[in-house]
């Protein structure tokens, strides 16, 4: 059986901070609003929505225990539909569709939706611990090291400047402008409203079109005091990739993910479903996976998920229109171009989480759901979309426009 995409819908992402539009929101009201959109835009009746997943990477507070049922129950869904809640890092929104996807191709749904919510304006990074970071034998036996470390390796190891990663930002700024300013977006935004109904934000706040190269120059990195000094992550690093000389740090917040609230669903049905409700299914998906690779480097997984998503779908580079990356930061984006020999015409040709932010556990399906209206604008065939995770993972899917 076969599995296809009918809908997606996001919120507009919000500064994930205090004096961010979306704070006041919680994330049950969040993602509340974007499960009601779902039939309010398709005309489904809920019943028929077998399960509803989605990803939280800090689900702790108030996205705590099980949001996603919480959220069903509070978006007005008939009681009978179940929600579960998973965690694959910053690919949790993408997983909770592909999950989706394998429950109507195995049969066991009709309908599903995989979609995901971070309120990180609210909940902040890191809230939820854990042992890989706070276990020191964990960590001495994984050679743990923070994200960003990982990112200025992989800098280093592949030979991207400080001006590289730079450059690339101020691109990805100046394409998500011009998305915005085009209305690419128009399709599968939907405002968010506060307690009285008011509108409150209806695009991405984090953008900062008018920056430029010079202008990050002045930024310091983020990264290097937690390299060099106590408790030295960089020497970490180094144990393991001993042929890097010295890591040069050259992430920052301009050049890096912004942190941002935002949630985002995916509808996914087989094709009897969506003749019963005579919708036309907007993509089918060919191919989903997901992959481990080495911890401490971390981000490299994107081009392993990308191979093995080819080989199972029998297809080749050649055969992808698009290719949507979440950019978590510059260097994992560049890196993957070179690993997997892409011209940045066809990679996130309407800017990514740089520009725009990345809420974990939504991202995942808010790059789908720009892929997909990217294949429509553009008459263009296929798509592969992928994220870099943490703890060294990678998680991806090719859909084909119908």
């Amino acid at each position: 059986m076969e599995a296809f995409i009918y809908d997606t819908v996001r919120s507009p992402r919000g500064r994930g901070k205090k004096d961010g539009a979306l704070h006041e929101i919680t994330p049950i009201n969040l993602i509340s609003q974007i499960l009601r959109a779902v039939p309010d835009r398709t005309g489904i009746y809920t019943a028929d929505v077998d399960d509803v997943i989605l990803g939280c990477v800090m689900p702790v507070g108030e996205q705590g225990a099980d949001i996603a049922r919480v959220a069903v129950l509070n978006a007005g869904y008939d009681e009978r539909v179940p929600g579960v809640q998973i965690n694959r890092f910053c690919a949790s929104g993408l997983e909770a569709v592909n999950m989706a996807a394998a429950k109507v191709i195995s049969g066991e749904a009709q309908f599903a939706i995989g979609g995901g919510i971070e309120s990180m304006s609210r909940i902040p990074m890191m809230s939820d611990g854990g042992a890989w970071a706070s276990d020191p034998h964990v960590a001495y036996t994984t050679q743990f090291v923070p994200q960003g470390i990982s990112a200025d390796l992989i800098a280093t190891k592949f030979g991207y400047s400080r001006t590289d990663c730079d450059a690339y930002a101020v691109e990805s700024q100046k394409r998500a402008k011009q998305a915005w300013d085009e209305g690419r977006f128009a399709r599968s935004i939907h405002p968010i409203r506060d307690v009285i109904g008011e509108v409150i934000l209806d695009h991405d706040e984090h953008m900062r079109p008018d920056v430029t190269v010079e202008g990050l120059a002045a930024l310091p990195p983020s990264f290097q005091v937690m390299g060099e000094q106590m408790p030295g992550f960089d020497a970490v690093a180094l144990l393991r990739y001993p042929e890097v000389e010295r890591i040069n740090h050259v992430h920052h917040a301009g050049n890096s993910s912004g942190i941002v609230d935002g949630a985002a669903a995916v509808l996914v049905g087989n094709r009897d479903i969506g003749e019963k409700y005579g919708l036309t299914p907007r993509a089918r998906i060919r191919q989903m996976a997901s992959i481990g690779s080495e911890p401490t480097i971390m981000l490299t997984g994107p081009e392993s998920v990308a191979q093995k998503l080819l080989s199972r779908a029998g297809m080749t580079g050649a055969d992808i229109d698009l290719w949507e990356l979440n950019e978590a930061f510059a260097s994992v984006v560049l890196r993957y171009m070179d690993a997997m020999g892409l011209d940045h015409s066809k990679v996130n040709v309407n800017g990514g989480a740089i520009a725009m932010g990345h809420p974990l556990g939504a991202t995942g399906a808010m790059v789908l759901g720009t892929a997909l209206d990217e294949l429509e604008r553009s008459g263009k065939g296929t798509a592969l979309i992928n994220l870099c995770v943490g703890a060294g993972m990678g998680t991806g899917i090719i859909i084909e426009r119908i």
